[in-house]
């Protein structure tokens, strides 16, 4: 609960935040959580949601998971979608799919299947990209292109995967944002940054309040529980589906 000054952290005065973790093609869950956040805060257009990033690949609803952000993007003014490594690599494969063709093996074949292309086991990496970037709407593809890498409010830093200790957040390298893991979570007392930090990208059973930092990936896309931290005032707590 409490950041580097020994200060309790504060989300902005009268502001419910609502920081939901990896969805990974879980539509459903998507949904169902997004029911449970409406009823919490009285309505969505009451909170603030911020998404953190790896909203495609591994599950099998890639397609309708960006169709119901990009639906969510024109209905609340001020919703957060941040960059997750998984979007960063699909934007990769599409602008340079030799290079990029990892993405097949970290679950971008199933995000080609939501998107109707097959041969992802088959096909030339090339064929691959020409036919997603086809198949893939252009309200995906600006959503997609438009994510951004943290956001702040109040005391709360939030971000994909975290931050590199004893760097400023002004000098984080992109890299480090989307990709980050062990150094981070081990961070020592004394590099840790000022804010607490809300992220996603770790998988684990449970939610982590670690005090300073706060992770919410539970595995949706193999759990189909996906979770989300609540920040109002100097309270948290965490809903998941």
């Amino acid at each position: 609960m409490f950041g580097k000054s020994g200060k309790r952290a504060k989300a902005p005065d009268g502001r419910r935040l609502y920081a939901i973790g990896d969805i990974h093609g879980a539509a459903d869950a998507l949904d169902r959580l997004l029911e449970k956040i409406d009823k919490d805060a009285g309505g969505l257009h009451e909170a603030q949601l911020i998404f953190l990033g790896d909203y495609v690949d591994r599950g099998p609803d890639s397609k309708r998971v960006i169709e119901r952000l990009a639906s969510l993007k024109k209905e609340l003014a001020d919703v957060v979608f941040l960059k997750g490594n998984h979007e960063a690599v699909m934007l990769d494969f599409l602008s340079d799919p030799e290079e990029a063709i990892e993405w097949l093996e970290w679950g971008g074949d199933q995000t080609l299947r939501s998107y109707g292309v097959a041969g992802a086991l088959t096909k030339a990496g090339e064929d691959l990209s020409r036919a997603l970037a086809d198949a893939l709407p252009k309200a995906h593809l600006d959503f997609l292109n438009g994510l951004s890498l943290m956001h702040r409010a109040g005391d709360y830093l939030f971000v994909h995967a975290g931050l590199r200790p004893g760097v400023a957040v002004e000098d984080q390298d992109e890299e480090d944002l989307l990709w980050i893991r062990k150094k981070f979570h081990d961070a020592p007392a004394s590099k840790r940054p000022d804010v607490t930090v809300v992220h996603g990208h770790h998988p684990t059973k449970k939610p982590v309040d670690a005090g300073w930092r706060i992770g919410v990936d539970t595995g949706a896309c193999w759990s189909g529980v996906l979770t989300a931290v609540c920040l109002y005032g100097e309270k948290r707590k965490f809903i998941s589906t």
